[in-house]
């Protein structure tokens, strides 16, 4: 895997819409020389939220969606592990892991993973080395 990519989870495609805050060029400029990336089992979450909710839920997963593929990121098709959950392939998988999870961030930070989040509801903060 290349080393250059941040792995952007399901939560973290929603912040846009919950704190108005473009993630992508956010990202771009906190890591220039990275690639932002998503497996497909975050889509595949990503379009089990819009189907399975209301309301601003909804809305913005369709949001977080349409951000998901756009040109700026690239799917990369994994596919989870028999009985493994969504937290657990994102950490088999990341070596730059975006995400506003909080047990996910901690989990990633006993793993050695860096962590790239949202702080105070306005800017991105890496945690870890780059």
């Amino acid at each position: 895997m290349d080393s250059k990519e941040v792995v952007i989870d399901t939560n973290f495609f929603m912040v846009p819409f919950q704190f108005n805050v473009d993630i992508i060029t956010e990202l771009e400029n906190t890591l220039p020389s990275y690639k932002l990336t998503t497996p497909s089992f975050v889509i595949n979450e990503l379009k089990g939220l819009k189907k399975n909710n209301k309301g601003k839920t909804r809305l913005n997963a369709n949001l977080a969606l349409k951000l998901a593929n756009s040109s700026k990121v690239e799917i990369k098709d994994i596919s989870l592990l028999e009985n493994e959950t969504v937290d657990d392939a994102l950490l088999r998988v990341s070596e730059v892991l975006a995400t506003n999870d909080t047990e996910l961030k901690n989990r990633a930070k006993n793993k050695g993973i860096t962590i790239v989040y949202l702080r105070q509801k306005k800017y991105i903060a890496v945690d870890g080395k780059i």
